[in-house]
């Protein structure tokens, strides 16, 4: 992914890649006349060894898919997502509409978020048929940008600055809550945006726009990013390209909203409006979401947390405005959920930021403040610190902790057996607790929502948290599906398998239907 970043599409002529401001505190250029320009300044950039960050890369990596991998292993997935994410990567695998019965059956996941991308996760698929793949892909993705931000800093500010603004990025909340959320499409927004603040702060214009392309396949938001990158283009001197950018992004997100969402969705249009105009059964008008994006100290926290983690410094630099439209939609919604420290809201944000710190940095060098420049010499190693510090309170903390790497508990033995009893190829109905463990290879629908398909299996645990406790697991499951009649067929601990004893009913939704 570096080389289209080192290829030099904006030349300023044949056979030359344009000049690099090296910040107002680089040295003079003292060489002789006619020693060689690759001993001047412009060429520390080409100097900047890659080893160095790959190690690091891998070591992250590592960590994330430690910590992902266990989780998953200790059947302790936090929400439905990481089973849907499987079921859409195993109908692309499978060169399939992407249907996800989880979300209802014969669910096409593109009338639910636009993601494309993830097509791009067959081949692993094909390769390694799991849920543990995803998790993998994403610890990759994370840890991508993780080079590329900690490379391009040094390439700025020189010293040891780029392995410091890797350890603070690799260590940031933003990306380790997405490693606690399970996979995410945005995992593949994260390098991409590295590469795009990487053009942009390199000033090689072209790459950034070509970078920003595949943004509005991530996710239907995502366009809105695209038009501030088309944006700082135009405040940048390229107003053709800026313009055109800008204008790309702008009638993605339209579309993708509008006509694509809508199209694909069963319901004919995009679901998540009422995240916005709605809180709970009340209407919220627009007005009342814009006067409310300050109404409560959970975005406050979030938004000190965000610019605290880069020390401040990435308040001095343009690059910033990219967090714009995410964190907009994000504090205009209703749900509370989109407002804090957790899930994987933020991530896509952690790259834009630590190389806006690195922009900030060099901005500031040279200032005629005396305490902002003396400030910025120390601001990395801050920055990193502040990384280092936060996270005994965050999930990476667990890899110390030697319960993290047991699977052999009580539940999780339980919750294998449960497994055994359910046969390969079986329509399941189930609860979050064993939902990415059976979606390789079987059909997996969400408990409560799948009226009418009469399961072949109903599986839950009855210790999930319902709203009010299962004291008869077969009579629950006929209330479910009245159509059908079951048995017991396991229980361990608090997993109960139930199978039905009635015929395949003759038309199952989203399968005849579908």
């Amino acid at each position: 992914m570096l080389e289209l970043n080192k290829s030099g599409t904006d030349r300023s002529e044949p056979g030359r890649l344009p000049a690099q401001d090296p910040g107002p505190d680089a040295a003079p250029d003292t060489r002789p006349a006619g020693a060689s320009p690759s001993t001047g300044p412009d060429a520390s950039a080409g100097r900047v060894p890659l080893r160095p960050y790959l190690v690091a890369g891998a070591i992250l990596c590592a960590l994330y898919f430690l910590y992902a991998y266990f989780q998953y292993a200790r059947f302790g997935s936090p929400s439905w997502d990481l089973g849907i994410f499987e079921q859409e990567v195993r109908a692309y695998a499978g060169f399939d509409a992407p249907v996800v019965d989880i979300k209802g059956p014969g669910y096409l996941i593109l009338g639910d978020h636009f993601s494309p991308i993830v097509a791009l996760l067959a081949p692993l698929y094909w390769i390694w048929p799991s849920a543990e793949s995803l998790l993998f892909a994403q610890a990759a993705l994370f840890a991508l940008g993780a080079v590329i931000v900690g490379r391009t800093t040094q390439q700025i500010l020189g010293g040891r600055s780029g392995l410091c603004v890797t350890v603070a990025y690799g260590l940031s909340w933003g990306i380790q809550e997405a490693v606690k959320a399970d996979f995410h499409e945005i995992a593949f927004a994260v390098p991409l945006l590295a590469l795009v603040c990487r053009a942009l702060l390199l000033k090689r214009y072209t790459a950034a726009l070509l970078w920003s392309l595949p943004l509005v396949l991530v996710k239907e938001d995502l366009g809105a990013t695209v038009a501030v990158v088309g944006f700082l283009l135009f405040v940048y001197g390229r107003r053709l390209q800026g313009a055109l950018l800008a204008a790309f992004g702008v009638a993605a997100f339209v579309v993708t909203l509008v006509v694509l969402i809508p199209a694909a969705s069963s319901a004919g249009r995009y679901d998540y409006w009422t995240k916005i105009d709605k809180n709970g059964e009340q209407d919220v008008s627009m007005l009342d979401s814009v006067l409310g994006v300050l109404n409560s100290s959970v975005k406050i926290e979030m938004l000190v947390f965000l610019i605290g983690i880069t020390a401040f410094m990435a308040l001095r630099s343009p690059l910033t405005l990219l967090i714009v439209p995410t964190l907009g939609w994000r504090l205009l919604s209703q749900d509370s959920n989109h407002w804090g420290m957790v899930w994987h809201y933020s991530a896509i944000l952690m790259p834009v930021l630590f190389l806006a710190l690195a922009d900030g940095v060099r901005r500031s060098r040279g200032s005629h403040r005396p305490w902002l420049a003396s400030y910025a010499k120390v601001a990395v190693p801050v920055a990193a610190a502040i990384a280092v510090a936060m996270t005994q309170h965050l999930p990476l903390r667990d890899l110390l902790r030697p319960e993290t790497y047991r699977t052999d508990d009580a539940r999780s033995q339980a919750a294998r057996a449960a497994l055994d009893a359910i046969p390969a190829g079986s329509r399941v109905e189930t609860d979050i607790t064993l939902m990415a463990h059976l979606t390789s290879d079987r059909t997996v629908y969400w408990v409560g929502g799948a009226p009418g398909t009469a399961p072949d299996i109903v599986a839950i645990n009855l210790d999930f948290g319902w709203s009010r406790p299962i004291q008869d697991p077969v009579a629950y499951a006929e209330q479910l599906h009245p159509e059908a009649r079951y048995r017991l067929k396991h229980r361990g601990g608090s997993f109960v398998v139930m199978e039905r004893t009635t015929p395949e009913p003759d038309r199952i939704p989203g399968v005849q239907d579908g």
